[in-house]
């Protein structure tokens, strides 16, 4: 689930800046494949699919010469079966699509991880928004309800697992930051304002349950979790983001929608515990490198007021922009929307810079001048 949730997002952002339609064709396969082979009663999505069939590996995905593919995109596996290698038109495509959901499926581990459910969820939320799909972005929010409701304990905690009809386990630190990072992305893509209100709640649960006060960043189990000899750290982003990198990106994104300056501190603390390991294996700490680019990055904002789907704030979300953070309004509650509003009715785009913003702007033409 989490290479292909997280090359999923890739590919959307690919499409986003290069264009054309294979790396849309590529993410919307991808996430395509998640959902159908996946997918939980429950909304929830599970680890993994298994590799082999009745005990031979690669069986429900290979093919033979004697199925109707060409001879030239074939290229031999094992158990004199062969991989498809290349491009397929639309009708062989469908057509093989058929005979292969006519077989037996490979073994399911069903166990939904809320880690790698939050790394979906911001997934299916970006594409949801990117690709216009609402297909993602409903069933991003029916993810969203499943992390909040079965895989979340009675006072708002998070479990590690979830699996026939049972959640199990202490959540760490990466299923509070993934989780918290999936709802913000699930935030912009549809501008309801709970999943906002609960990427807050679990990144401030997660600095109660997992801060290093002493030393800064944060550790991998909370702090009343079983007792341990050490409490251990995540640090590198391989092959999923650290929690202490995800979590750090998200604080930090908080931070400047609420201008919490105590959030920003606690972000600031793991760039230090990594500055130096960072410097020396760069590619150990992609994710790291991230949201250390976002702190360095002039504070840049957008107070979207009204319907996420209006002109100007598609125009406004439409750009990649990594250094700029987002809340949807209106909502007096968050420091960054106070005192804004609709003007003569009609959704606004407040472009601000430090929480100083500019005259709000209702189309598209106005946001462009503007930016």
């Amino acid at each position: 689930l989490y290479d292909n949730a997280l090359l999923a997002r890739d590919y959307v952002l690919a499409h986003r800046l290069m264009g054309g339609e294979a790396h849309r064709r590529i993410a919307e396969e991808t996430l395509d494949y998640l959902l159908r082979e996946l997918r939980l009663p429950e909304n929830g999505l599970a680890s993994a699919q298994d590799a082999d069939t009745d005990g031979v590996e690669g069986l429900t995905f290979t093919w033979t010469p004697e199925e109707g593919v060409r001879e030239e995109l074939l290229q031999p596996f094992e158990h004199g079966r062969f991989i498809i290698r290349g491009e397929l038109d639309d009708e062989e495509r469908g057509r093989l699509f058929e005979l292969r959901e006519q077989r037996a499926k490979p073994a399911r581990d069903d166990k939904a991880i809320a880690a790698w459910n939050g790394l979906a969820l911001a997934a299916l939320a970006e594409a949801g928004r990117r690709l216009e799909r609402d297909d993602y972005l409903d069933a991003a929010r029916a993810l969203g309800e499943f992390l909040l409701g079965p895989l979340s304990t009675g006072d708002g905690r998070l479990h590690r697992t979830f699996r026939a009809g049972l959640a199990k386990g202490t959540g760490y630190l990466e299923d509070y930051a993934d989780v918290a990072n999936g709802l913000l992305e699930l935030h912009v893509a549809s501008g309801e304002l709970r999943w906002r209100e609960e990427a807050n709640r679990l990144a401030r649960l997660a600095v109660e349950l997992f801060a290093d006060d002493e030393r800064g960043g944060f550790y991998l189990s909370p702090a009343d979790g079983e007792e341990l000899v050490a409490r251990k750290k995540d640090l590198e982003d391989q092959p999923t983001p650290s929690g202490n990198s995800m979590l750090a990106l998200v604080l930090l994104k908080l931070s400047r929608i609420y201008g919490d300056e105590e959030l920003e501190r606690r972000a600031v603390g793991v760039f230090r515990l990594l500055h130096g390991t960072m410097a020396r294996v760069p590619l150990a700490f992609g994710h790291a490198l991230s949201a250390l680019d976002l702190h360095f990055s002039t504070p840049r904002e957008l107070a979207i007021v009204g319907p996420i789907d209006s002109p100007v704030a598609k125009a406004a979300l439409e750009p990649f922009q990594p250094d700029t953070v987002v809340a949807v309004g209106p909502s007096e509650e968050v420091p960054l929307l106070a005192g804004k509003g609709l003007v003569e009715g009609k959704p606004a785009v407040y472009v601000c810079e430090r929480f100083a913003c500019q005259a709000p702007v209702t189309t598209p033409k106005q946001l462009l001048k503007a930016t």
